[in-house]
Order: structure tokens, then C-alpha cells, then sequence
């Protein structure tokens, strides 16, 4: 039994890291079913059930400075390379696109909370909280809001079971549409945006070297510090707690240094990526699966967002004329986030393929304040059962 600080900090780096590294040198189909990141939750699920470490202070003080001072670098981290004005030169009609698509997936959660909750357990605004929060912007996104309204580790378990079973669906859908595309544009009176598609910029990073991460790593903590010292000056309102503003603080630190020189500075993303697994690990950490028997009336619920999701997606290019392109990637930018995205979007026309970068990294922007709003919003609905 682990009862060493060091060595429960060396073994929550070892399981983060483990995953994400044999997936990038093994991409078999597994990673794509099973992300690395949902493989390391669940590995470091199963040693914490089988009392591989004891709660002790030491263990606890790792723990929750883990998740008080990497959270917020992690977020700002995350919307470094999130230049909004590339983003805003993609022009009304993709944008449209886009708000679109978070829009209708916020509806669809609505519903299906007032379809589902008596089937659903008192804290289950909480896990469709997290949902739409991972549902418009990525799982960084899940883990902030997460934190940000003191889910349990149980209701962060129902919310990424939810999420890998449903998105996995989602995709295989979106993919299965591409050759649809004529048919469905006929239908909406849109131009097709694969035709007409003219390369878009990406942010493109300089020459990465190993020192990189240091300095990442330290700006983060130091922005994740500024952020937490003035939210301890701001007033507590509802969901809106010291953690809650230390997020959202993060949150627009990170946008404001993507417009900057140190946008062009290599390695966020790689060290965001890092923190991503290192949060979620030590998130599972004290996790069990007590509450995995209400994971099919969650997943059905899922499913439901994703079918009020769709519904109304295609009454909006019917409305506005969007070509399923662009539905498809605003889409998976949503649900699947930028790695995803990307992929269905050169599957439609190569030339699209950052339109699904640029859309991914916009939902992260969106996400967490996305997900604080439902679950302000979403108890005043009504409790579960």
C-alpha cells in the first residue's frame, strides 16, 4: 500500500502518463473507441479500489494541490493557441455554423434533464452539467466544471462513461453522413463548403524545445496563482464560488495571452495536454464505481441531448442554408472537440480541415462558462428522482 507522498505523486504521473504515450507510438483502434485519457481515469479507478494508497494527510495535501494549482494553469494553458481572431475571420456563415450547434446541444440538454430526472439521482444536474460543459468545448472543459461545482468523483465517472459511449455513436454518425452531403445541401438550399473551400490559416507553432515546458509550466502556475488571489476579492453567487472564479478568471487569461507574442511561443498544448491526464488521474484517484449502476439512464439521457442535438441542427441549415460540411465539423467540434473535428472535416474537403481546428479550439472558450450556467440553470428545473 502506497502511504509515500512521492511515491502516490510518482504513480498519479506514471498512470497519467502511460496511456497518452503508448497511444501516440501505438495508434491502434482501440484509442479510438477508448481514448488514452478515459483509460488512465479508469486505471487509476481500479488502484484506488483495490487500496493501493490510504487517505492519509500527506497523500491528501499532493492530491488537492494537484487539483488547486494545476486546474487553473491547465485551463489557461489549453486557450493559449485560441486566437479569437482567427476564429472571427472564418466569417458570419461558419460561425453561424458553430453557434448553431453549441446552441441546439445546450436545448438538448434542457430537455433531456426535464425528460430523464426522475430516473436520475438528486445530483444528476451535476453530471449534465459536466456533459454539456465536455459537449461544447473538450474534457478539460468536464474537469473544470467539474471542480468548479464540487461533483464527486461518482458523478464525474457517470459524465465520461456518458460521454465516451455516446460520443463514440456520434462519430461513427457523422462520418457515415459525409457521402449524404449532396442530398442533405439539396434539402437545406446551401452551397457546398467543400467546393468552395479555400485554405484557412491554423496557429502554427515555432521550433519546440525542452525548456519550453518549463516556462509553461511556471507562466501557468503563476496565472493560475493571479487568477485564485482575485477570486478570493470577488463575491460568491450561487455556483459562482472562489473556484468557479478562478476558473473563469483562467479562462480569460487564456484568450487575452492567444492575441499575444507568446501565442507564438511553442509547447501550451503539449503541457496542457500533460496536466489534462495528470487532473483527471488524480480526480480518479479517490474514485469508485458506486454510483455506475445509473450509467444506462445517463447514457440514455446522452443520447437523447445528441438526438434533440441533431433534430435541431437540421431545422437550422434548413433555416439558414448550412451545407452538412459545416454542420458536421461545428458538430464534432463540439462533441469530439480538435482532435476529432479536423478529421471529419478533411473527410468532406482537405481545405476544411483547420476550420475543424479553429471551431475545437472555440468550444473550449465556450465550454466552462457554458457548463457553470447549466448548473445554475438546471436545479431550478427540478431535482432528480
Amino acid at each position: 500500500m502506497v502511504d509515500s507522498p512521492v511515491v502516490f505523486a510518482g504513480v498519479l504521473l506514471l498512470v497519467a502518463g502511460a496511456f497518452p504515450a503508448v497511444a501516440a507510438r501505438f495508434p491502434v483502434r482501440l484509442f479510438e473507441v477508448l481514448p488514452p485519457i478515459v483509460l488512465s481515469y479508469a486505471a487509476a479507478t481500479a488502484l484506488a479500489m483495490a487500496g493501493c494508497w490510504q487517505a492519509s494527510p500527506g497523500i491528501e495535501a499532493v492530491r488537492s494541490g494537484i487539483l488547486a494549482n494545476l486546474l487553473p494553469a491547465l485551463v489557461f494553458l489549453m486557450l493559449v493557441r485560441c486566437d479569437l481572431r482567427a476564429i472571427a475571420a472564418l466569417g458570419p456563415r461558419v460561425l453561424g455554423a458553430a453557434a448553431c450547434s453549441t446552441l441546439t446541444i445546450v436545448v438538448g440538454v434542457v430537455v433531456a434533464w426535464l425528460l430523464w430526472r426522475p430516473w436520475l439521482s438528486a445530483d444528476g444536474w451535476q453530471v449534465f452539467s459536466a456533459l454539456g460543459a465536455t459537449w461544447v468545448g473538450g474534457t478539460a472543459n468536464l474537469v473544470a466544471v467539474s471542480r468548479a461545482i464540487d461533483a464527486t468523483p461518482d458523478t464525474v465517472s457517470l459524465a465520461l462513461v456518458t460521454d465516451t459511449v455516446c460520443y463514440t455513436a456520434w462519430v461513427l454518425a457523422l462520418f457515415v453522413s459525409v457521402p449524404l452531403a449532396a442530398r442533405f445541401n439539396r434539402w437545406a438550399g446551401a452551397a457546398d463548403s467543400a467546393e468552395r473551400a479555400r485554405p484557412v490559416a491554423a496557429p502554427a507553432p515555432g521550433r519546440f524545445v525542452p525548456a519550453d515546458v518549463l516556462v509553461w509550466l511556471g507562466g501557468g502556475l503563476l496565472v493560475g496563482a493571479a487568477s485564485a488571489a482575485v477570486a478570493d476579492r470577488l463575491p460568491s453567487l450561487g455556483v459562482l464560488s472562489a473556484t468557479s472564479w478562478t476558473i473563469l478568471l483562467a479562462t480569460a487569461a487564456g484568450c487575452i495571452a492567444a492575441v499575444t507574442p507568446l501565442a507564438r511561443v511553442p509547447g501550451s498544448d503539449a503541457v496542457a495536454s500533460s496536466l489534462l491526464a495528470l487532473v483527471v488521474v488524480t480526480m480518479a484517484s479517490t474514485a469508485s464505481l458506486a454510483g455506475l449502476e445509473r450509467a444506462p439512464a445517463c447514457v440514455a439521457a446522452g443520447f437523447t441531448v445528441l438526438a434533440v442535438h441533431a433534430v435541431l441542427l437540421a431545422g437550422c441549415a434548413r433555416l439558414f442554408h448550412l451545407d452538412l460540411a459545416l454542420c458536421g465539423i461545428a458538430s464534432l467540434a463540439n462533441v469530439g472537440g480538435v482532435g476529432s473535428a479536423p478529421v471529419l472535416a478533411a473527410a468532406h474537403a482537405p481545405a476544411l480541415a483547420p476550420v475543424g481546428v479553429l471551431l475545437g479550439l472555440l468550444g473550449y472558450v465556450v465550454g466552462t462558462p457554458i457548463g457553470i450556467a447549466l448548473a445554475s440553470f438546471l436545479p431550478a428545473l427540478g431535482g432528480g428522482g
